[in-house]
């Protein structure tokens, strides 16, 4: 890990090379050091061995090793390198893939730029972020006043589980994504639904879009 108010040191995996030099130059610029770059998961890898990093920003679909085999790869060598995924398309079945293989994090391509840094930073630090619904359109339709919002604060767990129903995820799915007792997500969605003062899955996930709980 870098020392603290260092630069977030990273590797950057994206096939596409105007791709790869647009997310450094955006990066750079809110001070995050990309020290690793590469086309394809595999040197990545090779690199990933001697050059430790904060955090891994990588392309889902490569050709080669994929974001999501690599992922896989790092966790089966034992290297717990936070990961953050990128895509252009809003699949909930990459998310269910990605959290299975051991991602942190998983953000549409279309994310602005601040929300990108600070998705590397939260992923960074330690914590879960996963995207699998656009929520503007939700936030832009549905509003809470003040006087709603959470009595309580939510774990990162709660989160991730919250922006799992948002992609319509069963309690079985979510279980098997995050390595939970099935009975476990039930208890957590019950404290969420109580904790949002609702009483079914679709109003809590609309009340904590709009309250930018997720």
């Amino acid at each position: 890990m870098s020392p603290p108010g260092a630069p977030i040191r990273i590797a950057l995996a994206d096939d596409q090379a105007i791709v790869r030099a647009g997310l450094r130059a955006l990066l750079e610029r809110q001070g995050v050091d990309v020290v690793i770059e590469a086309d394809d998961g595999e040197p990545l890898l090779a690199q990933l061995a001697t050059t430790p990093v904060d955090a891994v920003l990588s392309d889902v679909r490569m050709p080669g090793v994929d974001g999501i085999e690599l992922v896989r790869r790092l966790r089966d060598r034992g290297d717990a390198t936070p990961v953050l995924l990128l895509t252009t398309f809003d699949d909930s079945e990459l998310l269910l893939r990605a959290a299975a293989a051991g991602a942190q994090g998983f953000l549409l391509k279309d994310a602005a730029p601040e929300d990108l840094r600070e998705a590397i930073a939260r992923v960074a630090a330690g914590e879960t972020l996963l995207q699998p619904v656009s929520t503007e359109p939700v936030r832009a339709r549905y509003r809470y006043h003040a006087d709603d919002a959470p009595t309580e604060r939510f774990s990162p767990r709660e989160v991730a589980i919250l922006r799992l129903l948002a992609g319509g995820y069963s309690n079985k799915e979510i279980a098997r994504a995050m390595f939970l007792a099935e009975g476990t997500v039930k208890n957590y969605v019950s404290a969420i639904l109580d904790k949002l003062g609702t009483r079914d899955r679709t109003r809590a996930v609309l009340k904590a879009i709009t309250l930018r709980v997720i």
